[in-house]
């Protein structure tokens, strides 16, 4: 099968390329430099809310994924850099959604990035699929992408929504991180240590995509997050010595074993 990734380049989009390849399938990236790599093929891409000559990658692949947007934790907050958050994920999947939808062949199933920042900050509440959106910065920018994905109608495409949350491995992600205050004995909860931590390691997620791509049934939002969420203060207790390592430590060994496996 062919599979169109953008954002392929990023820490889950490399991961998922890599897995899809050991799968047997083709990759093409929307990449906006354009490079390939010796596991995929890259084509230059635009993602300003307009279809471009890239869409011709779109014709008879069988899947889209996208994972496209500007990180949430590189850069301070600021206005601009809110709006880049919110831009660069709208205009993204908007000239994806275009391109399925002016697609001659187009493919069986767009698999298209959220985050469980779709629900808000809820305390204690538990928040299934059909929850109702929050009304924060973040569960706007997930309002108006997801509507963006939505707007694909192409027929027989299937539309997937998947909502991450916190993505654990040693080599991306929030875990990196979050290390080094522990690794100098000062680490500790943030806050009051009351928020909870929806989180998934890498390769459940993974595997979640491939699911989702693979399983005609599977279509709508997602939350790709661990059956038991946890507060960020039993996730990263305070380190009070060196020599007792804290759980943030036993989660890095768990991603390193599960990484091997």
């Amino acid at each position: 099968m062919n599979v169109v990734i953008a954002g392929g380049t990023g820490f889950l989009g490399r991961h998922l390329t890599n897995a899809l390849v050991a799968d047997g399938h083709e990759i093409v990236l929307l990449s906006r430099h354009g490079v390939s790599s010796a596991s995929a093929r890259a084509v230059s891409w635009l993602p300003n809310g307009s279809v471009g000559a890239w869409a011709e990658e779109i014709e008879g692949a069988g899947a889209v994924v996208n994972l496209a947007g500007e990180s949430i934790a590189a850069r301070r907050w600021t206005a601009a850099q809110k709006a880049r958050i919110l831009e660069s994920r709208v205009h993204a999947t908007r000239s994806l959604a275009g391109a399925i939808n002016g697609a001659r062949r187009p493919p069986a199933v767009f698999v298209s990035g959220s985050a469980v920042g779709y629900y808000g900050p809820l305390g204690d509440e538990i928040a299934r699929e059909d929850h109702a959106p929050g009304s924060d910065f973040l569960a706007g920018v997930c309002r108006q992408w997801e509507a963006e994905a939505a707007r694909v109608s192409a027929a027989g495409t299937r539309v997937v929504l998947v909502r991450t949350g916190v993505v654990l491995a040693r080599d991306g992600g929030a875990l990196p991180k979050m290390l080094p205050p522990f690794w100098f004995g000062v680490g500790g909860p943030v806050g009051s240590g009351r928020q909870w931590w929806p989180w998934v390691h890498l390769s459940d997620w993974v595997g979640l995509v491939r699911w989702m791509i693979a399983t005609p049934g599977a279509s709508g939002p997602f939350n790709a997050s661990a059956p038991q969420p946890e507060m960020n203060a039993d996730f990263a207790p305070r380190a009070r010595t060196r020599a007792a390592p804290p759980v943030v430590h036993a989660r890095a060994r768990l991603c390193d074993e599960a990484s091997a496996r």
